[in-house]
């Protein structure tokens, strides 16, 4: 789907984006806002890097609860009752900025309040999104969103700035929490048709370890969430640092600073509405090397040259490249994950790029304070660089053609009574035949076979070959309850899982046999 604007014609898509919309514009007036209150504080530094840690740490400890719990519940009133919550915090923060009793503590405190309904909204609404859109239209549905939060950024600073210049921080706290108001009329509007699923919801426990253990073992997730991280982590600093480089480098008051993340913006929007071309043309790791390079370069030029319009430039050229590497990281995990698991991964998506800024902007607000801004944004290029050049031997495999839909494609277990949903742990075993000609094949192929037996629920896995019958091959791996075991069978594998697994049954002789083995009753 070339146009980057064909996700938006659909009804629900476009009404619930539009809301995440002004609650992006909310949200990024909150944050101008409660940095611009602290940066004439002693430490300045300290404190407005502490607003984007205590933003992100919640999303750092919640994402992947938040993750699971989106798997389970209903999205669309687990998305209702957070923003009411956030309507409420919200609401609180105006009254007491008003009141003058808002000292710097007190600030965090409820900064971190709303950065906990951050950390159970963002992987609920990723999860949310393929729900409302074709598969087709999911990359331009991820630069949309990408669109959504850059367009917030550019105008949610602009507009900010100019409020506090004039009113004061209140309005912009005020303005956020109808913002969060905005967000629930839309999703009382949207009527979400029924899931099907299995008979019986995750429990909490089991969905965050079964999400953990997705990851683990789905390599192709893990090398996207460390290219995450080594982006991330150097780029935070412009993110933590520049009220502190608008108000002391280049002199600037709130609505320079505003004028600034504008840049940022802007830069992202152009970025965003070029995706398309960029993802016809440009593979993701060649885009992570050009990225890198055009970031880094910015982050030089803010150190070594204290003036506002080469500033203003670079950051649009930054912005361009945030916007453009982070979608296409979004936008590639959207492909990899199937449905079952989908909130929770990009709950722990989350938990990287969360803890990624919050950590870089902590340790730069630091570096800050010891050696002053140009070197520290000098130190950041440096690393971001240094990242970049790690691209050969951690490139990102996107395998857009990969088949994520879920496969019911075992035959029901076979058994003369019906264990208990806790019993376990349960051992399964299946037996193969295969001629020695094929045995290499068969065990090179056994090993993708692994992979998708503990992204999907087992704990243990383990092939072995029979000394008496050396053609006989015996796969056992240990799931560890018969309901984790059941829902293997019942749309956990997926269609790339059943080629897999058909890739290896074609190198044995007949079909293979399967057994379950369950704990024996111990007794007194």
């Amino acid at each position: 789907m070339d146009s980057p604007w064909a996700p938006l014609r659909g009804r629900v898509f476009r009404m619930l984006w539009i809301a995440v919309l002004a609650g992006n514009v909310g949200t990024w007036m909150q944050t101008v806002g409660a940095q611009w209150l602290v940066v004439e504080e002693p430490d300045a530094a300290t404190w407005t890097s502490l607003v984007q840690t205590v933003t992100m740490l919640p999303v750092l400890i919640l994402a992947l609860p938040a993750g699971a719990i989106a798997d389970v519940l209903d999205r669309r009133r687990l998305l209702i009752a957070v923003q009411t919550a956030l309507f409420l915090v919200g609401a609180g923060l105006t009254v007491l900025t008003t009141l003058g009793r808002m000292p710097p503590p007190l600030l965090l405190f409820f900064t971190f309040l709303l950065g906990v309904g951050q950390a159970l909204t963002l992987p609920t609404w990723q999860a949310v999104i393929p729900e409302v859109v074709s598969r087709d239209e999911l990359p331009a549905a991820s630069a949309l969103g990408a669109v959504n939060t850059n367009l917030a950024r550019s105008a949610g600073p602009a507009v900010a700035g100019l409020l506090v210049a004039h009113i004061g921080p209140a309005a912009v706290f005020g303005l956020n929490a109808i913002s969060y108001g905005v967000f629930v009329v839309a999703l009382l509007v949207w009527r979400r048709p029924p899931r099907r699923g299995p008979s019986h919801p995750e429990r909490f426990g089991p969905a965050v370890r079964a999400g953990g253990r997705f990851v683990r073992y789905a390599p192709t997730v893990r090398r996207l969430l460390i290219r995450v991280i080594l982006f991330v982590v150097p780029g935070s600093v412009v993110w933590g640092l520049l009220p502190v480089v608008a108000h002391q480098e280049l002199h600037l008051g709130a609505s320079g600073y505003g004028v600034l993340l504008a840049a940022l913006g802007v830069g992202a929007i152009a970025g965003a509405l070029l995706m398309p071309r960029i993802r016809r043309v440009m593979s993701a790791d060649r885009l992570i090397l050009v990225a890198g390079l055009v970031y880094g370069g910015a982050l030089v030029v803010v150190a070594l040259v204290p003036q506002e319009i080469p500033v203003g430039l670079v950051l649009v050229a930054a912005g361009a490249a945030w916007m453009t590497l982070v979608s296409r990281m979004n936008a590639t995990l959207q492909l990899l994950l199937p449905n079952w698991v989908r909130a929770r991964g990009f709950g722990i998506y989350q938990v990287v790029f969360a803890g990624s800024q919050a950590l870089g902007a902590l340790v730069w607000g630091q570096v800050a304070e010891w050696a002053g801004l140009p070197v520290t944004f000098i130190a950041a290029a440096v690393l971001m660089l240094a990242g970049t050049a790690t691209v050969p031997w951690l490139p990102v495999h996107e395998h857009d053609d990969a088949d994520r839909s879920p496969a019911v494609f075992w035959a029901e277990p076979h058994i003369m009574f019906e264990p208990h949903a806790d019993e376990g742990p349960v051992l399964v075993t299946v037996v193969y035949r295969v001629r020695d000609e094929k045995a290499d094949d068969f065990v090179a192929a056994m090993d993708a076979v692994r992979l998708t037996r503990l992204r999907t629920g087992a704990v243990r896995w383990g092939l072995f070959r029979d000394g008496e019958d050396p053609i006989r091959y015996v796969e056992v791996y240990q799931v560890p309850t018969w309901e984790d075991h059941l829902r293997q069978h019942e749309g956990r594998l997926t269609g790339s899982d059943e080629q897999i697994e058909q890739r290896a049954l074609a190198l044995a002789d007949g079909p293979p046999e399967v057994n379950h083995l369950l704990p024996t009753d111990k007794g007194d």
